[in-house]
């Protein structure tokens, strides 16, 4: 078995403040309604960028969304099919989602749930994949969670206090030749920000356990290079992301989000608080 941790220091973020984030993008999404073509328009009018009602009634559960799939050039490449499909909507609740997106070699399968979105207390992934032409070494699969009460309550805790005995955010993939597991762990740093470790364990499963030895043995080096500029890239993201955010509240907090739902591509002006 091979593992490797990684420690970051990221910006904290407040409880209320991705509460209120939470339950304003929420509340955007369950008042919008269907337009024109199957578009799908926020209470000012504006479309949803890229997302459109292919089939069902919008936030009834079967709901199926999708975008326009441009053509391949080269007539025998088939397009990628792409869909969400919306299985629970119930805001104080649950919310559960389903994206399928299937090529000509892949067939992938997203599943998303938050428990009680206005002010979530926990998100669960699920995420499967296969060739729909190849055997087992083609197929694999996925589970991860986050447990956000307990996030809070690990970062909660005073700087000298040691880490959450159990990572708040655990997932794990399994594959026929290895399996992977990846925690994160937070705790508060003295000066209001957090420290942020992920830990990642692999091995190979059977028979496979002595090769997948010998590879990760040979390979550890810029196996761990990666995986520790993956998490510190990660790190400067959210960084970068909850910097312009966090200073805006109610309406500003809401219209930036709004231009984030509409307009994807393109940077919103700033908000006078």
């Amino acid at each position: 078995m091979a593992r490797f941790s990684h420690t970051v220091t990221v910006a904290a973020l407040g409880r209320g403040w991705f509460e209120e984030a939470a339950g304003a993008l929420v509340g955007l999404l369950d008042a919008s309604r269907e337009g024109p073509g199957g578009a799908i328009l926020l209470p000012d009018g504006r479309p949803v960028d890229g997302l459109r009602l292919l089939k069902g009634r919008h936030l009834r559960p079967g709901a199926r969304y999708g975008e326009a799939v441009a053509e391949p050039e080269a007539a025998e490449a088939p397009a990628a099919r792409a869909a969400t499909v919306l299985r629970e909507w119930r805001p104080s609740r649950s919310v559960e989602v389903e994206s399928l997106m299937a090529e000509e070699d892949m067939s992938v399968r997203l599943g998303v749930r938050v428990r009680e979105p206005l002010r979530p207390r926990a998100v669960e992934v699920s995420l499967a994949g296969h060739q729909p032409k190849g055997g087992s070494l083609y197929r694999f699969s996925g589970r991860a969670k986050a447990d956000l009460g307990a996030w809070w309550a690990a970062v909660d805790r005073l700087p000298p206090a040691p880490p959450a005995a159990r990572p708040p955010v655990s997932g794990k993939a399994v594959h026929l030749l290895g399996k992977a597991r990846l925690t994160v762990t937070p705790r508060p740093d003295g000066d209001g920000s957090w420290q942020v470790t992920v830990a990642l364990s692999a091995r190979g499963r059977w028979l496979l356990r002595p090769v997948g030895a010998v590879i990760l043995f040979f390979a550890r080096k810029p196996v761990e290079r990666g995986f520790r500029e993956a998490v510190e890239s990660a790190a400067r993201e959210w960084n970068t992301t909850f910097a312009e955010l966090t200073p805006l509240h109610g309406e500003a907090l809401r219209a930036e989000i709004a231009d984030a739902l509409t307009e994807p591509g393109e940077p919103a002006e700033p908000k006078a608080l």
